[in-house]
């Protein structure tokens, strides 16, 4: 995990403190149900091998007990983080979205490479990516080349091989 994730001015990467957290609904329930599942389940668990670790006695040479407290600072520590997003968070739905046309927050987006290769991405929130499912942040480079472009604009983007130009191919939006 981050060293600054429980520094409450950070904003996401690359952006000034203060900025919002934009996320999806399906993010944001997420994100809620990671939080409901450490606290109410997984906590709990590790709790109670603690203390029973505990009762044993020597707790210098017990690794129960000493992988319990360690597994139960990690939680703690998410359990924060956790609290902290979901405090700060600002939810978009992409199925409200009344601009269509252009490519903004939770867009699905297919654009074209010099290549003739077509890619297809989401545009999500910092704590949803997933490069390996299309799923961008909507501070990522690529993301951020395309905010605004209309189906047709050729947009240049940044890659690790260089500046690209690629074509707005198709926008979706959900609903």
């Amino acid at each position: 995990m981050p060293e600054d994730e429980d520094d409450d001015e950070a904003g996401p990467p690359g952006l000034p403190p203060g900025t919002p957290f934009y996320m999806t609904p399906a993010g944001h329930a997420a994100l809620q149900e990671e939080l409901r599942r450490l606290w109410n389940e997984e906590r709990p668990k590790v709790v109670e091998i603690v203390s029973w670790a505990a009762s044993l006695g020597d707790r210098s040479e017990n690794a129960d007990y000493q992988y319990g407290k360690k597994r139960l600072r990690e939680i703690d520590r998410r359990v924060r983080f956790l609290r902290k997003r979901l405090e700060r968070v600002q939810v978009v739905d992409p199925a409200s979205q009344p601009r269509r046309d252009q490519v903004f927050f939770g867009a699905t987006v297919t654009y074209a490479r010099e290549d003739d290769t077509e890619h297809t991405i989401t545009i999500v929130g910092v704590d949803e990516a997933d490069a390996d499912h299309g799923r961008i942040s909507w501070v990522s480079p690529v993301a951020r080349a395309l905010l605004k472009a209309r189906v047709g604009d050729l947009v240049r983007i940044r890659t690790p091989a260089g500046p690209e130009e690629v074509e707005v191919v198709s926008i979706f939006y959900p609903g």
